[in-house]
């Protein structure tokens, strides 16, 4: 189910008797997630947890990095 541009409700999942838990299908493709992918949990006890893509927060935190460098050279 799509919400507003870009937001997602994927519905439910249960957690496994190992604590594992099934992405949804639609989830994975509207995310681009394949079998083999390294994802990275994230957790806030006031707000919950986010599930992203390593390669993403990697370019991320490359591109925070290059920025302060680039702000030491000023």
């Amino acid at each position: 189910m799509q919400t507003a541009k870009g937001k997602y409700i994927f519905g439910t999942v249960k957690v496994g008797k190992r604590g594992q838990i099934v992405i949804p299908k639609a989830a994975r493709e509207v995310f681009d997630i394949k079998p083999g992918d390294t994802l990275l949990l994230l957790g806030d006890e006031a707000q919950g947890i986010a599930i992203v893509k390593n390669e993403l927060f990697m370019e991320f935190a490359k591109g925070i990095l290059k920025a302060q460098e680039r702000l030491e050279e000023e």
